[in-house]
């Protein structure tokens, strides 16, 4: 793709699924080489499959030496996605690429962040990375078997409380997903590999990161409060047992609502209780564990507390496909972006839709079009994730089921 809008802000992307993984790392280097003409880039993300993620460290030397970018950052995964493109359970490397002229890199892992939101330590860290009010978004990626991520997140979304003029700070990204037990899983951060633990990338300055989190659920009934909690069990919903709610609710629902309920309801708890109204977007959507049918009481997979609004959730097919186009509409009135960043959960691709490529073709075909027209679509990549990342409301938080954008704009002069 050509420098957008004369910024020189330019993405570049490759993906090759050479059975052979140092050859795939060179094809990929030499297709973004070919198509650079900015000089080198400042940043390179790669996404490792399954098959090859035991070859990470020829991978990422064939990047260092061929590419040589100022930051290298990556992840193994199960599944990657490229342009269009989700390569499934099988060979492949996926790159990214991105010249950010005005921009600022820095790089962190789970070990930098601070255990706890305490605001001199979030100043400390903030300080030892150079953030300042410039920070427009992180990208994390993480092992799931050692990094208690929701923690880590709930400390670099109190950031902006440590920087001054910072307002929010969008963290996107996945947990590695190429690992089935400890020390399988690979995660790059310049010139280290590591099979444990997390890695990060801050975007300061000339850039813009929109974020675009679609968790494919559609409400039922009406939003109710919670009047009885502990942790994570639900046990009252405005004065009532919530299974006693749920079961008139399902009483209430056409036959076609009932047959989704075999896949799973879902609870979506409102991230701002100060809007006058809720709708798409407004809610963060978690899984329910289970039910104690004398109690009426309901385990759900995230804390509860008296007072929070919540509502019933479904999730099927068409609904995510929806969820994903409505999101996607609205992102075109920004005008067209430099690239994109794509990260889906592993659960959804063919194990949920009956075409393959869904999200990557939805996204690649929706920025396409313009209010101005017609445009190449953004260079995109990522990976299937065993836990998405990205911001509902003004916080980040680890997702199921979502699918979750990243796109890199230039950034005006006066935003």
């Amino acid at each position: 793709m050509e420098p957008l809008a004369s910024t020189g802000l330019t993405v570049r992307t490759a993906m090759s699924m050479d059975p052979d993984a140092v050859r795939a790392a060179q094809e990929v280097c030499e297709v973004v080489r070919r198509g650079n003409g900015a000089g080198p880039f400042d940043l390179a993300v790669v996404f490792i499959a399954d098959d090859h993620a035991h070859h990470a460290q020829q991978i990422w030397r064939v990047l260092r030496d061929e590419l040589a970018p100022e930051t290298l950052i990556g992840v193994t995964a199960e599944s990657v996605i490229g342009d269009g493109q989700e390569i499934e359970r099988e060979p492949a490397v996926s790159l990214w690429c991105a010249a950010l002229p005005g921009a600022q890199v820095r790089t962190f892992t789970a070990a930098d962040v601070p255990t706890k939101p305490a605001l001199d330590e979030l100043s400390a860290f903030a300080d030892a990375h150079s953030l300042d009010r410039t920070l427009r978004g992180i990208f994390f990626f993480a092992d799931p078997f050692s990094v208690p991520v929701a923690s880590v997140l709930d400390v670099l979304a109190d950031l902006p409380k440590a920087i001054d003029g910072l307002d929010d700070c969008p963290v996107l990204g996945g947990m590695a997903s190429a690992g089935r037990v400890p020390g399988q899983n690979a995660l790059i951060l310049n010139d280290s590999i590591m099979r444990s633990g997390g890695v990060g990338v801050a975007l300061l300055g000339d850039v813009t990161v929109d974020a675009l989190v679609s968790q494919g659920c559609r409400p039922i009934g009406s939003p109710q409060v919670v009047t009885k909690a502990k942790q994570n069990i639900l046990i009252e919903l405005a004065g009532r047992p919530p299974l006693e709610v749920v079961r008139d609710l399902v009483d209430g629902l056409p036959e076609h609502d009932r047959d989704l309920l075999n896949g799973g309801l879902h609870l979506g708890r409102v991230v701002n209780e100060y809007k006058p109204r809720f709708g798409r977007g407004d809610f963060l959507i978690r899984g329910l564990m289970g039910y104690d049918p004398e109690s009426g009481a309901i385990a759900v997979a995230d804390a509860v507390r008296v007072g929070q609004t919540v509502q019933f959730h479904l999730r099927d097919a068409d609904t995510a496909a929806e969820d994903l186009q409505l999101l996607l509409e609205a992102q075109r009135l920004r005008g067209p972006a430099a690239g994109g960043l794509l990260f889906t959960c592993n659960g959804r691709g063919t194990r949920l839709f009956e075409v393959m490529n869904h999200d990557a073709q939805c996204v690649r075909e929706a920025l396409s079009i313009t209010e101005a027209g017609t445009v190449e679509p953004p260079p995109m990549a990522g990976f299937f994730a065993a836990g998405e990342i990205g911001p509902v409301g003004n916080r980040s938080f680890v997702h199921g089921h979502t699918a979750c954008l990243a796109l890199i704009r230039p950034r005006l002069p006066g935003a």
